[in-house]
């Protein structure tokens, strides 16, 4: 027997107790009775299904842009038929999987009866489709207005985080106002990973919405933004404090922005009684935590630039 191969089977024999040591660890962890070691493999919504039914709406929605070649048909309406019995399908089960977790309005029912009101709120949901397409209509119009940079209108389509983050937010605050739970935050927060732009399904978002490179913007929950506002990277729309933590669920905690505002790159503006009025424009580097009057410019004194001859 060759000598030389025991040192290597002996590493290899350490390496496997170590691995079953390990093993039982981790299955000694699961018996301590922490929420993460809650196990229900059927009863959990799938992510994967989720943004597949987000990709799917998005070709709903684009039509022509994001073509699907899976489905081989020769017409635009059997193509979109397929596309909408495909979406409701998909999306009416994984709501039947999350409609439990609101266990106070779903307590008792049996789950022919969830499936049933599944499919009643995913049809419901579907029929604002063609509500969703006009006013994304206007977000590519303000886009394409509002960016002297932008080639054209399919450019803006095919590539601008800040639309695609928009075109998530506005699907997933349908669904949350339908009171669906997890769906919309994980939408969302797959357009947060994707685009460095954080949108809580909660924010209300009114029509010809800009973002413009859009990195790092966050808006809460409870914001409301009007009609024509345009933000540029880094702002936030955020709270002025969360330190009560769920005592402060339902309250509204994030400002209101109204029409045609400007805000420019890595302003604050926060707190649930702040409101900036109408026409106002909002510099960079600007910290805002009380109401601002209509047609009103707001900026920060600028910092003092100090100039050393290096020797």
């Amino acid at each position: 027997m060759d000598s030389r191969k025991e040192p290597e089977t002996g590493r290899k024999t350490e390496t496997v107790r170590r691995i079953q040591r390990l093993v039982d660890a981790v299955m000694n962890s699961y018996e301590e009775g922490k929420f993460i070691d809650r196990v229900n493999t059927f009863r959990q919504p799938e992510e994967a299904e989720i943004l597949r039914v987000l990709s799917e709406l998005r070709q709903v929605v684009f039509q022509g842009f994001f073509a699907n070649t899976e489905y081989k048909v020769y017409t635009q309406r059997n193509h979109l038929t397929m596309m909408m019995e495909d979406i409701i399908f998909r999306l009416s089960k994984q709501i039947a999987l999350v409609l439990p977790y609101d266990t106070e309005k779903y307590k008792g029912k049996t789950q022919q009866e969830i499936s049933s009101l599944a499919m009643k709120l995913t049809l419901k949901f579907m029929e604002r489709i063609p509500w969703i397409r006009r006013v994304i209509e206007t977000d590519v119009e303000a886009a394409f207005d509002g960016d002297p940079a932008a080639y054209n209108r399919d450019e803006i389509i095919f590539s601008y985080p800040g639309l695609y983050a928009i075109f998530t937010n506005r699907i997933a605050h349908e669904l949350y106002l339908m009171d669906i739970p997890l769906i919309p935050r994980i939408m969302t927060e797959y357009a947060h990973r994707e685009t460095g732009i954080d949108i809580n399904p909660g924010a209300t978002i009114g029509e010809y919405f800009f973002i413009d490179h859009g990195t790092g913007i966050v808006i809460g929950e409870t914001t409301t933004i009007g009609n024509h506002v345009k933000l540029y990277q880094g702002v936030t729309l955020g709270a002025l404090s969360t330190s009560k933590g769920q005592g402060l669920s339902g309250i509204k905690r994030h400002p209101t922005i109204e029409d045609n505002v400007v805000i420019y790159a890595n302003t604050k503006v926060l707190g649930g009684e702040t409101v900036i009025g109408k026409n106002s424009v909002v510099a960079g580097n600007t910290f805002v935590t009380y109401s601002i009057p209509e047609n009103t410019k707001v900026a920060s004194s600028v910092p003092e630039l100090k100039l050393k001859v290096r020797s």
